[in-house]
């Protein structure tokens, strides 16, 4: 079996960098972290990209909240999309919700063709982030949201409130691993902290995400590579047992 996979969020090349010497997996490139991550720059990518050799997967939201916006936003947003695509782009995170906290269909069917999810051996993939522990009905959401070409991962706590109150979803959403609408991996994250990973990693969920867990100073610092590494000590060791 393959190790677990960490995901750090990154800002910028020096947070890439450090998360790459720390053990990260993949990178979560975002901007403004205040409105909780937006679609960096091309420029910004690029220079992540040039810094690194981790895969890293482009936030596209251009706003806070799980909304996608009216049409022009939307357009706006495919534009982004469509811009780091060429730049070479070819992992995403992508999640938007209705008013009634469905998932956008229409939203994220266009971003999905946009970044070119679906073209075969070349096709981007991409993650459903965090909205979905603000839907109505998550095993509704995964169902609609199967036959989307790219998804692969769903990013969750389990809760809205975070990892503390989502672990008994987490759970039980890893114990339906494969069948209609969980076949994409599950990641868990969202005030994720070492002391969870052991229940976490008992119940079969392999996939780790964290921000400001990799950053001692908070958001005002830069991720550091030791505290990194403590979480990928931690995700090297023994499945707990029993």
């Amino acid at each position: 079996m393959s190790r677990p996979i960490l995901e750090v969020i990154a800002l910028h090349p020096a947070d890439a960098i450090a998360a790459q010497a720390g053990g990260a997996d993949r990178l979560e490139l975002v901007t403004d972290i205040a409105a909780d991550g937006l679609t960096p720059s091309r420029d910004t990518f690029a220079a992540v990209r040039s810094a690194v050799d981790l895969p890293v997967r482009v936030m596209l939201r251009a706003s806070d909240g799980f909304e996608a916006g009216d049409a022009a936003a939307l357009d706006v947003l495919c534009a982004a999309a469509q811009s780091l695509h060429a730049e070479g782009a070819d992992e995403f995170v992508v999640g938007f919700l209705t008013s009634d906290g469905g998932p956008d269909l229409a939203a994220v069917t266009t971003l999905a063709r946009v970044i070119g999810a679906g073209e075969g051996v070349d096709e981007s993939r991409w993650t459903f982030h965090r909205a979905i522990d603000h839907a109505t009905d998550r095993d509704t959401l995964r169902k609609q949201l199967a036959a989307l070409p790219g998804l692969d991962t769903y990013l969750t706590a389990g809760s809205a409130r975070g990892v503390d109150d989502g672990l008994p979803t987490l759970a039980a959403e890893a114990a339906r691993a494969g069948t209609p609408g969980y076949e994409p991996r599950l990641m868990a994250g969202g005030g994720l902290r070492l002391d969870h990973l052991p229940a976490l990693r008992a119940a079969g969920i392999d996939a780790f995400h964290i921000g400001g867990a990799a950053r001692p100073d908070g958001w005002s610092g830069p991720v550091d590579a030791a505290t990194v590494a403590q979480w990928r000590t931690a995700l090297d060791a023994p499945v707990p047992v029993g």
